[in-house]
């Protein structure tokens, strides 16, 4: 398997487990940095090497009036901030090509969002700059289809490849998870990610918004772990019943430490198993 290298930080193969974690969107820089620091907290006294998320814009909201961030430039000064602050990489979610040059300038991965995951021009254009290439997996993909992604990257000279899974689409406002496609994608050669907040959402469920189901977080994080993975996302807030995007299904930042431990456990066998 190849690893992936973003900074100190190794993404796979026999790496330890990575957290990449932080609010949905950006709330400002205060709570945005309050958060970070409370995830970098947890995770050193855990031993787990951490990056930092949030995102300046989310470009694909169920409603024209949902809250969306605060946008390119603003979003990548805060984010800049963070990263020195915190002294992590940082990563967010890019959406059309003309955002990539100052993007680079700024994070350490370029995300690309589930609804983008088919969008070749802006996955070969993130893919030319030679950053760390984190791509969703569509809801309407099956695990081995990103092999067509994988070589959209590849063809760009780029093997700084990481595959995201965040559920497949099924029936209305709904999201499974099928373990199955984190062993078949990463059967494909480069570092898993699970998303563990995004496979419980229920996308457009409450109408003019998303909800979710925070309940099953812990659950399908346990599963995924257990299956095998290099990475695990996570939107985690102080106080999600405030978040202004995404809080049905963020993870409270006060249970992020004991799901941690449970899932070093797990890792730890899994890798012995192996």
């Amino acid at each position: 398997m190849n690893t992936v290298k973003i900074n100190s930080i190794e993404v796979g193969g026999k790496q330890p487990l990575v957290l990449i974690a932080g609010p949905c969107v950006i709330e400002g820089y205060d709570r945005s940095l309050k958060i970070g620091r409370a995830i970098k907290a947890i995770a050193d006294r855990l031993g787990v090497p951490y990056i930092f998320k949030a995102s300046f814009d989310k470009a694909n909201r169920s409603s024209f009036t949902s809250f969306r961030g605060p946008g390119l430039e603003e979003g990548l000064t805060i984010l800049k901030k963070i990263k020195a602050e915190l002294g992590v990489p940082v990563v967010s979610d890019i959406h059309c090509i003309n955002q990539i040059t100052p993007a680079v300038e700024v994070l350490d991965i370029l995300q690309i969002p589930a609804f983008l995951s088919r969008q070749t021009d802006l996955v070969y254009t993130a893919a030319q700059t030679g950053k760390p290439v984190n791509v969703k997996k569509g809801q309407f993909m099956a695990p081995n289809d990103m092999k067509n992604v994988i070589n959209k990257i590849r063809e760009a000279g780029n093997e700084n490849i990481l595959l995201t899974e965040r559920g497949a689409s099924f029936g209305y406002n709904n999201l499974v998870v099928d373990m199955r496609g984190l062993a078949i994608m990463r059967s494909l050669g480069y570092p898993i990610v699970f998303d563990a907040t995004h496979s419980v959402q229920l996308p457009g469920g409450a109408g003019t918004a998303s909800t979710g189901q925070r309940e099953f977080v812990e659950y399908l994080t346990r599963a995924a772990v257990a299956v095998g993975i290099d990475a695990l996302f996570m939107e985690v807030h102080d106080n999600p019943e405030e978040a202004l995007c995404d809080g049905p299904n963020m993870l409270y930042v006060d249970k992020l430490e004991d799901l941690l431990k449970d899932v070093l456990a797990i890792d730890n066998v899994v890798r012995k198993h192996k």
